[in-house]
């Protein structure tokens, strides 16, 4: 920091993402009906397929991991898969179609009615998650999108839309970290889900 004091940079920080987590904490009905909608369908035998781009792909993988793992107690594994996490399957979808396929082509694969598509944009305006949210809307998948800003495209074509109404992308995807613990918990002390 070349001997500058970071303290007040560090303090802003902290205090824009207390203050964005206040105001998403205000409106927690979307964040409920998302965690009751996955809730639903792990219940029912079915599965969340995740998505997103850069930080958005790791919390895609991070939410996979706390279902198939676990999150905070022992209970069954719960079937998520990140569409996010085979090089292979992007690299080759992304070379012989488009990058925007990357994600749609893998719905087309996987998806099965009564599933969960979850779709993470901290923009709301990522051409490839929309385009597999349409996917899983026409396939009879269920389909929530996380977004930042006022959600664009993204957030428009979804049936649950869970939005972190800011402009700054960091701080949009502290609050998307957030809400998926909180999603998790929920789910883990769902009903119907034996220890």
């Amino acid at each position: 920091m070349g001997g500058r004091d970071g303290a007040p940079l560090a303090d802003a920080a902290f205090a824009a993402t207390i203050a964005l987590h206040d105001r998403v904490r205000r409106n927690l009905g979307p964040a409920l009906m998302a965690a009751q909608a996955m809730d639903d369908a792990l219940a029912g035998g079915r599965k969340i397929l995740a998505f997103g781009n850069g930080g958005s792909a790791a919390d895609a993988q991070h939410l996979a991991a706390e279902l198939v793992g676990r999150f905070m107690r022992e209970r069954v594994a719960l079937p998520a898969i990140a569409l996010t996490a085979d090089t292979a399957i992007l690299t080759s979808i992304a070379n012989d179609y488009s990058y925007t396929q990357v994600f749609a082509r893998q719905i087309e694969a996987l998806g099965k009615a009564g599933d969960v598509a979850v779709g993470i944009s901290t923009s709301g305006e990522s051409p490839n998650v929309a385009a597999a949210l349409q996917v899983a809307r026409d396939r009879g998948l269920k389909t929530i999108a996380l977004t930042g800003r006022d959600g664009g495209s993204v957030g428009a074509g979804a049936d649950i839309h869970v939005n972190v109404p800011d402009e700054n992308t960091a701080r949009v995807q502290e609050v998307h970290r957030t809400l998926l613990h909180v999603m998790c918990e929920l789910i883990e002390n769902g009903l119907g889900l034996k220890a």
